[in-house]
């Protein structure tokens, strides 16, 4: 019996039945089809005959009743409202045309005799109960992307040949292996939570004698060696699929595999061809070459659409300072580990985030953190983050129409559940601008420098006014340049985007991306007042000024 609040098979089941509607219009009994059935019931002494009358001849249809190439018609016609939707398998629509036929087979108990194939996906199932056992011709039985967690083979048909469990929560297999189908030739567990090396045991010809194709895609098994020790008693074995497991991620994977394993033909969807049987051979008596870690280049080549910061200072007239200058970096999320800058050891793995295009919008893509303040960091600054990540930043460069980055870097992860986990969420890749102001040692940056030309020719060093002498004028002109101090650096994330790697778990070992953040909005930088503007507001009466401001509240 199921537990109280879980779904089990059996609910789902009769749920499936129901939506199939094997006994409602135009399948199964009633005055569509009644005096077919009744008549033949009678002439066969309560068996039902055939429809066709002794001399061939179909047998006339009465008013108000369909005949059954009529009935059939509406369910295979997709206009139809009786109609299948398109996702449903080809076994129940067979399933519905045998109830318009013959539907005296979809009545009761016979019903179970039926199914040869069942599918229900996705339906929420968390418990396989003793009422699978009534499917008594079963042979395959799909129970893909439900939550089952625990699978009791004393629930399971002894007729099974494929049982699919992709997409749930298995995490222990040891009662599934109590009493497998001893027929069973296909065994899907791809994206379930099995973890080496406690799995690896339950994975032998003891349980599964004559399994063809095995399924253990996506889960977290990290054990190589163990799990080729148990998987080399599967004398039938043909096809396997590991791509997903944070094993799957070891350099020498596949070449190790296709040696260990001399009769596979198929492994993570790539034929075996004989030229890379013969390539790996002898690798399989090596397995001192197996390491568990990983080395991955991250590289990052060029920045392409960031404004020109200069058309946008807002200076003063003739002020000299502060000094403004601006830098740009991308930065990039990666696992926790080691890592190793321009290694030119083997690339296993690679991660090509390049060129990254520069080209934002505020509004739909990367959100402006706007201005923060900190202390000035080297380029391989590293922030902590919550996932176990770390955040990494290119050196800055200054701006240009092509910022070339020309960046890499090589990491080596030693934790392969963790890249797996890193790989599957994907990295966020951001673009930075850096502005730094910088100031004169000795002067404060709240006070603005003294303005340059007539203002400053009237003034001399002792507050005197008058010309400054041309000697003096001369030898201020050969004194060395100011020493400069800068703030703390203001940065602004102009566009973040996500990168998905997930292709590096299957059999990619290289994604590319270039990254557009859209258009960046700018804001107008205030222009700065004209001069003469300042000498006519100057000549303006208090009178003409207040006109003015009253005016402006008016509109």
């Amino acid at each position: 019996m199921a537990g109280c609040g879980r779904l089990s098979f059996s609910a789902a089941f009769q749920e499936h039945l129901g939506r199939l509607g094997l006994r409602d219009f135009p399948c199964g009994f009633g005055s569509w089809n009644k005096s077919r059935f009744d008549a033949r019931t009678r002439r066969h002494g309560g068996r039902l005959g055939r429809g066709t009358q002794p001399g061939g001849q179909e047998e006339a249809v009465p008013l108000g009743e369909e005949s059954p190439e009529a009935l059939v018609g509406l369910l295979r016609d997709p206009r139809s409202p009786w109609a299948l939707p398109p996702d449903c398998s080809p076994q129940e629509q067979h399933l519905r045309e045998t109830a318009v036929l013959t539907p005296q087979l979809v009545c009761g108990s016979n019903i179970f005799q039926i199914f040869r194939s069942l599918r229900i996906t996705g339906k929420g199932v968390e418990e396989v109960d003793e009422g699978l056992l009534q499917l008594q011709q079963l042979e395959e039985l799909i129970l893909s992307a439900n939550q089952i967690s625990r699978i009791t083979s004393a629930n399971l048909p002894r007729t099974l040949k494929v049982l699919e469990l992709c997409g749930n929560a298995v995490a222990d297999l040891q009662g599934l292996c109590a009493q497998p189908p001893p027929d069973l030739q296909h065994l899907g567990l791809g994206y379930n939570r099995l973890c080496s090396p406690s799995q690896d045991k339950y994975l032998t010809a003891h349980f599964w004698p004559n399994l063809v194709s095995l399924d253990l895609s996506f889960n977290n098994l990290t054990d190589l060696l163990g799990l080729v020790s148990q998987l080399s008693s599967l004398q039938k074995l043909r096809i396997l699929l590991l791509q997903g497991n944070p094993l799957a991620l070891i350099p020498t994977y596949r070449g190790f595999l296709v040696d260990s394993l001399p009769k596979l033909s198929i492994l993570d969807d790539i034929y075996i061809w004989p030229d890379e049987r013969h390539r790996f051979h002898g690798l399989a008596r090596q397995p001192e070459l197996i390491r568990s870690e990983v080395r991955v280049v991250v590289s990052i080549g060029e920045i392409k659409g960031v404004p020109d910061p200069s058309t946008h200072q807002q200076l003063e007239v003739s002020s000299e300072f502060p000094v403004t200058t601006y830098s740009y970096c991308v930065t990039y999320e990666f696992a926790e580990g080691e890592e190793i800058e321009d290694s030119s050891s083997t690339e296993v793995t690679k991660i090509h985030p390049s060129p990254v295009v520069a080209t934002l919008d505020v509004d739909s893509s990367a959100q402006d953190t706007g201005e923060t303040k900190g202390q000035q960091e080297p380029a391989a600054m590293e922030e902590p983050k919550a996932h176990s990540a770390k955040v990494f930043v290119t050196p800055g460069k200054p701006w240009a129409d092509t910022i070339d980055c020309s960046y890499r870097k090589e990491h080596t992860a030693k934790d392969l559940v963790g890249l797996k986990s890193y790989l599957t969420a994907g990295t966020i890749v951001s673009v930075v601008e850096e502005k730094v102001l910088s100031w004169p040692v000795d002067a404060d940056p709240e006070e603005p420098e003294v303005p340059k030309g007539k203002a400053r020719q009237g003034t001399q060093k002792n507050g005197a006014k008058g010309p400054v002498p041309k000697d003096k004028q001369k030898k201020k002109k050969k004194e060395t340049p100011r020493e400069l101090r800068s703030d703390p650096p203001i940065r602004r994330t102009l566009g973040t985007r996500k990168v998905t790697l997930e292709a590096l778990l299957a059999t990619k070992d290289l994604v590319t991306t270039v990254c557009d953040f859209g258009i960046l909005i700018t804001k107008q930088p205030l222009q700065p007042p004209d001069p003469e503007e300042k000498e006519k507001e100057k000549r303006k009466t208090p009178l003409n000024w207040r006109k003015v401001k009253c005016s402006s509240r008016c509109r």
